[in-house]
């Protein structure tokens, strides 16, 4: 089951890519964003979850249904005010790996952005791990119109963000977050545009062997 999974410095646009990635070659897009609203959700029970397999289930759906039969310490069991579910980053990342396994078993054509995917699958033959890059000028500029902060702020955003993902990937998987040797493409979007770029994706996972779904 072949999967991309897109690393990006902050303001990159990463997610950019990612999405044109995808609407070229029509696989399921799982965003950073998504990965985080599924794992750390609290207020689905599994009696809920289970609930809605009286209708066709989504992909997120049957993420959120399997994490609550496979580790239903990860929902809020009763009460009407959810409990905060993880005390510690650890279980944060347990139950995103979860999400992440879930989402490559249950798609067979998948992208995933973000949370550290390239180092959760680092062992998968059927994985291209792309790294999307810019120069630190080039990002802050585009921090301070996607946000509309002034330089500064911008500065540390971009700073600050890109600190967290490299810890995050150093801490929990013992490994360079920017080493280009993690990754088997690495592309600038301080030289190419996002379209550029996603058809470098495309064209990589085409060398792979892998089109459109379905073709």
């Amino acid at each position: 089951m072949p999967v991309i999974t897109v690393s990006r410095q902050f303001a990159s646009g990463g997610s950019n890519v990612a999405r044109l990635v995808q609407q070229r070659l029509r696989w399921q897009l799982v965003d950073n964003e998504f990965v985080d609203r599924v794992a750390a959700q609290t207020d689905l029970t599994p009696s809920e979850v289970a609930a809605r397999e009286e209708r066709v289930p989504s992909l997120i759906e049957r993420i959120a249904r399997a994490l609550a039969v496979s580790s239903p310490e990860v929902f809020v069991a009763t009460g009407e005010t959810p409990a905060p579910r993880f005390d510690r980053e650890v279980d944060l990342v347990r139950a995103t790996e979860a999400v992440i396994r879930q989402a490559v078993q249950e798609e067979p054509n998948l992208i995933l952005v973000g949370r550290g995917a390239q180092a959760a699958l680092a062992q998968r033959d059927d994985a291209l791990h792309v790294f999307v890059v810019a120069p630190r000028a080039v990002r802050i500029e585009a921090a301070m119109r996607r946000l509309g902060v002034d330089r500064s702020e911008a500065e540390e955003t971009v700073d600050h963000t890109d600190e967290n993902r490299r810890r995050y990937v150093k801490t929990h998987y013992d490994r360079d977050w920017e080493h280009a040797a993690t990754y088997h493409l690495v592309v600038s979007t301080g030289v190419f545009t996002y379209e550029q770029a996603a058809d470098l994706v495309v064209a990589a996972a085409t060398l792979r062997g892998w089109g459109q779904r379905g073709g």
